[in-house]
């Protein structure tokens, strides 16, 4: 386990928790049924795994993928190709995905700017794509002869046109900088009832409220690209309902399953790397005891920086048993 300053939040593995979480991971070497995957993290290479998944079994896929960056993940390097060649690797397991989704499922893939510009050819082949979802990434240093990259990208996609969207589930706190009111003197669309004025607002496709995990953070890990429980929430709550299967086949350290956990779904995660895949159970764990999710509470989303937004306990991350 790695020194970490007194107030560094940052998620660590002992050799005791090590132990007791491989014992939970599985993989797969046949065709499993449902519930003998459901609410597992499955240790093994995406195209090893991913013949031996159940048909039509998944409500929402939600896929974080390698971007075409040359990335150390754990010692394992993903490595930056041509452009024909990543999307012959896109398209080689978003094929095989497409059968493990019901018929009214929807999916969320991410991607960088390059990224988007190869992954939206394969998607539209095999999806309806609904929406581009931006999201700003404030975190890294800037760049001296470029923009900053600030941004990524979620496609929104679904496999017909019968499928979930509970707006209601995913809008918007945002301070109210210039109230009026009707004419009998009421607020007009947002609520005085604290000490600042606040409205609930339809969800766009432009994100600008989410917080890229860091060491302060409860949530945080050493994964090189962790992606915001807030940010995976939303699309949980917006596209699957209570009890729904959620897919991730690259988990990393486990975000999407424990979103899921936290708001009542059922998750598959496959993840090939052990380390990540105990970092994932052991964040399952402090689900238990810990359910909250930062920047949203109250059953709506804050803005960033809100402070109601920022309360969470601050628990203890040993789980050695």
């Amino acid at each position: 386990m790695k020194a970490r300053a007194p107030q560094n939040r940052t998620i660590d593995l002992t050799d005791a928790e090590r132990a007791v979480f491989l014992q939970r991971l599985i993989s797969l070497d046949c065709e499993q049924l449902p519930e003998e995957i459901l609410n597992k993290t499955i240790c093994q290479d995406v195209f090893e795994a991913l013949p031996h998944l159940p048909k039509n079994f998944v409500d929402l896929l939600i896929v974080d993928p390698p971007y075409n960056l040359t990335k150390n993940f754990n010692g394992s390097k993903f490595r930056q190709c041509d452009r024909p060649t990543y999307t012959a690797w896109l398209d080689s397991w978003i094929a095989q995905l497409k059968a493990v989704l019901k018929p009214n499922a929807s999916a969320y893939f991410c991607a960088d700017w390059a990224t988007s510009t190869d992954l939206y050819p394969v998607l539209e082949k095999h999806f309806t794509v609904r929406n581009r979802i931006t999201w700003e990434r404030e975190k890294g240093r800037g760049a001296q002869a470029n923009w900053k990259n600030a941004s990524e990208d979620i496609w929104f996609c679904t496999v017909s046109e019968t499928y979930t969207f509970n707006v209601e589930a995913v809008k918007l706190k945002r301070q109210v900088m210039a109230p009026y009111r009707d004419l009998a003197g009421q607020p007009k669309d947002w609520d005085d009832s604290g000490s600042k004025n606040y409205r609930l607002t339809h969800p766009s496709n432009l994100w600008t409220d989410i917080t890229v995990p860091f060491w302060s953070m409860a949530e945080n890990t050493d994964h090189p690209t962790q992606k915001p429980e807030k940010l995976v929430a939303k699309l949980l709550l917006a596209s699957s309902n209570p009890g729904d299967v959620v897919l991730d086949p690259f988990l990393g350290s486990g975000t999407t399953s424990v979103v899921a956990k936290k708001l009542g779904r059922q998750y598959v995660g496959i993840e090939q790397d052990t380390d990540y895949c105990c970092l994932a159970e052991k964040r399952l764990a402090l689900a238990d005891t810990d359910p909250t999710i930062q920047g949203y509470a109250d059953g709506v989303f804050w803005e960033r920086n809100t402070l109601v937004a920022q309360r969470r306990p601050k628990k203890s991350m040993s789980l050695e048993t």
